[in-house]
């Protein structure tokens, strides 16, 4: 198996292996330690695996034991294995209709070979390292997908929740519900009611009591209340009987005709597979998103395959379920703490003692109990969230077949549906394009909406060839994609109709926003300042903004060694001989001119239709934005903004003197009046950033003296007014802001973000500002820009404390 371990596997395994600091030498042992926060998550994840997997087992039909196989291999092989620390595998509940109908058709220990050869085709699926490529499925399928199974779990377990027996089909049970409810068991309804209505009101239980109590997970409490109840109440309903592990069925020899077998395991590769790796990139969502952690290492999908597929061969080997990564437990492991893989193996190893130990107690849960609670899970998989964003991406029909295929007709049928129409779809919209003419005082409108490809191109042409010679014409591109063939059709009749005396202008508005013309490199040659050569400058035309640091070929040096060599931006900041200019950049003024002959070739025609609104309308920018002169913050850059969008004003150290400061330069307190008062902008961000000179000359001036005395030059002079932040770090009193929930990494960087929080008080203590802020008109915000890891921290008032966490965009998938 090592033979087929993924890249980094191997290392990840060793880092795992190898010593801190501090660690005693090689040769002594070492006592296993555990986190106390693994230890308390391990416990949390237990007590819910421990319902859901008698649960899962018994809407599959397979012995209830199998549930808890499942769940013992998902921790220990699974957690020890795979390449997602902290996602947690077992018995999922994805993997109920496959192995529901498996057992239906092939009977148990055939099941099991079933799962033995699912997991070494995953197993070989690892050793290729295509488990990436599993992501490529469309999300709309696997949701419908997702659904469609929920759906099939409820409508099942409804017929257990009422006292009876399930059929074969969601069609079958939906025909045997009316005669169901004719002679429902009242007492199994009264045990499945309140099992559902202890998971529903436990998660919102009121006051610092709910608080403590919500720490018992509800599918737990749910299952246990219920079982007190009906014992209390002598109620007689069919319990679990777990027999004695003598006699466990283990795997046998496939039995059963080949093509359906075949089916099987790739139906049940494809739901592991699937489920498993879509929940690992959840869990590293969900890990990084948890305030105060460290940035979490992102999962290795192909090890994680590696580890999923170990886990079936073993559980399909000793009689247990199908294994996948669970969102519900990953969630609950994720959220009680864990930091390491230690969770999920000890979870494990409860889970073996507790189907060792305590089977009398197991022995005592009502059927209608755990049907109740996997009834909740199948209704909850289909997801509101879901339905809700595939709405917005106009991806229902898609949804909506998929989930209806699996209802209907199974698992692999339904995805194979959901694929189907997904690609039509994706060929309808690439196909349906709408290409309109029309003249309006004197200039001619040619719309396009939709994507614009070679399909369309004749009929572009039609309507390209309606503008007459010498007029003026407006080419709006509603769209997100444009082909080569297309792309080389509006270029060749710009270049045409401009000739003849007419004018073109080529916009692209999605959300209001121009967008560039396609292209993928520009290859015009660029001049090199210093050597006098040519080479094909590889920036993108809208990025003007480094023009002077765009990768170029540079000549073969003298000696032969190396005939191509190409140099990159970071070449531009590397230090240089004495008296050499760096590479990339030209000499005295010819730096300047080729930025500005660059912005007219390349950038100018983007934006010229967007800067003309802005000079017939006015700036009507929406923040205000105080950051330092530092030229490494590029405020446009790091904002997403565009012109109009900020009025900026910078200045050393990205200091507010406050009103009446004896400073002799009010352009700081000018600017704030007019962007509140005039402007009417709704927000002032105050912006530090990492490696501030500002701030180290302020550490630089002695304890006791106001910095920059005697203030004898501009700078120093300036400089005073960083004074009160420099007493706010050195007051031991104040509480010291944190960035990400760690401490600065040095005195100034921990100086960059107490400055961020005085400029801040001293932004309210501005007439303008504490007005507006009175009137709620007016938001303040604080932001640390770390230079080198190209990372924007958002200040946030959490309890008297202050603390800068990243800000990134965080999509909890199931």
């Amino acid at each position: 198996m090592s033979a087929c371990l993924p890249a980094g596997a191997t290392e990840s395994a060793h880092t795992e292996r190898a010593h801190p600091p501090h660690s005693p030498p090689p040769g002594r042992s070492r006592r296993f330690r555990v986190a106390g926060a693994d230890l308390s998550a391990a416990v949390a994840v237990f007590l819910i695996a421990l319902p859901l997997s008698l649960g899962i087992a018994l809407a599959t039909g397979a012995p209830l034991q199998a549930g808890l196989v499942a769940a013992a291999v998902g921790g220990l092989v699974a957690g020890r294995l795979g390449g997602s620390p902290l996602q947690v595998s077992g018995p999922a509940a994805g993997l109920t209709v496959v192995t529901a109908d498996l057992i239906h058709q092939y009977g148990w220990r055939t099941t099991c070979a079933v799962t033995v050869l699912a997991g070494l085709a995953q197993l070989g699926l690892a050793c290729l390292r295509v488990a990436r490529a599993a992501l490529a499925v469309s999300p709309a399928i696997v949701h419908g997908m997702l659904a469609g199974i929920g759906v099939t779990i409820a409508v099942a377990q409804a017929h257990i929740v009422l006292g009876g027996e399930p059929q074969s089909s969601v069609p079958d049970n939906l025909r045997a519900l009316p005669a169901q409810l004719a002679r429902l068991d009242p007492a199994a309804l009264a045990v499945s009611v309140l099992t559902l209505a202890v998971l529903l009101l436990w998660p919102r239980m009121p006051g610092r009591a709910g608080h403590l109590l919500r720490r018992m997970p509800a599918a737990l409490v749910a299952v246990a209340g219920a079982t007190a109840v009906a014992a209390a109440a002598g109620l007689v309903l069919p319990v679990v009987d777990l027999p004695s592990w003598h006699s466990h069925a283990l795997a046998g020899l496939p039995d059963g005709p080949v093509l359906g077998l075949v089916a099987a395991v790739l139906t049940t590769t494809l739901v592991c597979s699937v489920q498993s790796l879509l929940g690992a990139t959840a869990v590293d969502k969900l890990a990084a998103a948890r305030p105060g952690a460290p940035s979490p290492v992102r999962s290795d999908l192909d090890r994680e395959l590696l580890g999923q597929g170990a886990a079936n061969v073993v559980s399909g080997t000793l009689g247990g379920l199908p294994v996948a990564g669970v969102a519900v437990r990953s969630t609950a492991n994720v959220h009680a703490g864990a930091v390491s893989r230690n969770a999920t193996i000890i979870h494990g190893a409860l889970v073996v003692a507790a189907a060792l130990v305590l089977v009398p107690l197991l022995e005592l849960i009502p059927l209608a109990a755990l049907a109740a609670l996997v009834m909740a899970v199948g209704l909850r998989m289909v997801s509101l969230h879901h339905i809700r964003t595939v709405t917005r991406h106009r991806e229902v029909l898609v949804y909506a077949v998929t989930a209806l295929g699996v209802i209907s007709l199974g698992v692999l049928e339904g995805v194979a549906l959901g694929i189907a129409v997904a690609v039509g779809v994706a060929l309808h919209r690439l196909t349906r394009t709408r290409i309109t003419h029309e003249e309006e005082s004197g200039v001619h409108h040619v719309h396009v909406r939709g994507q614009l490809t070679f399909l369309a191109v004749p009929r572009l042409s039609r309507a390209l060839h309606l503008v007459p010679q010498g007029a003026d014409a407006v080419v709006s591109l509603n769209g997100s994609f444009m082909d080569h063939a297309a792309y080389e059709t509006l270029q060749d009749w710009q270049n045409t109709h401009t000739a003849r005396g007419g004018t073109v202008e080529i916009t692209g508005r999605r959300s209001g926003v121009r967008i560039a013309e396609p292209g993928a490199l520009s290859t015009e040659p660029a001049h090199d300042g210093e050597s006098g050569t040519t080479g094909d400058c590889r920036c993108r035309p809208w990025t003007a903004w480094r023009n002077h640091q765009c990768e170029r070929p540079s000549p073969a040096p003298d000696t032969g060694d190396r005939p191509d060599t190409t140099h990159t931006s970071a070449d531009a900041h590397r230090p240089a001989d004495p008296g050499t200019p760096a590479r990339g950049h030209a000499p005295g003024g010819r730096q300047l001119v080729r930025g500005l002959s660059t912005f007219q070739r390349r950038t100018a025609p983007l934006v010229r239709g967007e800067l003309a609104r802005l000079a017939r309308e006015g700036q009507q920018p929406s923040q205000l934005f105080l950051t330092c002169a530092d030229s490494r913050v590029v405020t446009s850059m790091i904002t997403s903004s565009g012109p109009g969008d900020l009025f900026v004003v910078r200045n050393v150290g990205n200091l507010v003197p406050p009103p009446g400061a004896e400073s002799g330069d009010d352009s700081v307190a000018a600017a704030i009046e007019y962007a509140v008062d005039v402007l009417a902008v709704r927000s002032i961000t105050v912006c530090g950033h990492s490696g501030c000179g500002a701030m180290q000359a302020l550490l630089g001036s002695r304890p006791g003296s106001r910095p920059g005395s005697p203030a004898v030059t501009p700078l120093g002079r300036w400089l005073r007014h960083g004074g009160p932040s420099l007493e706010r770090l050195r007051d031991p009193g104040a509480p010291a802001p944190r960035l990400a929930g760690r401490a600065p990494a040095d005195d100034v960087e921990q100086l960059c973000l107490t400055n961020v929080v005085q400029q801040l008080e001293h932004l309210r203590a501005h007439e303008s500002v504490a007005r507006a802020l009175e009137k709620g008109t007016l938001e303040l915000h604080g932001v640390y820009f770390h230079v080198g890891e190209a990372q924007a921290y958002l200040l946030a008032e959490q309890e008297e404390e202050r603390v800068f966490d990243r800000v990134r965009e965080v999509d909890l998938a199931v």
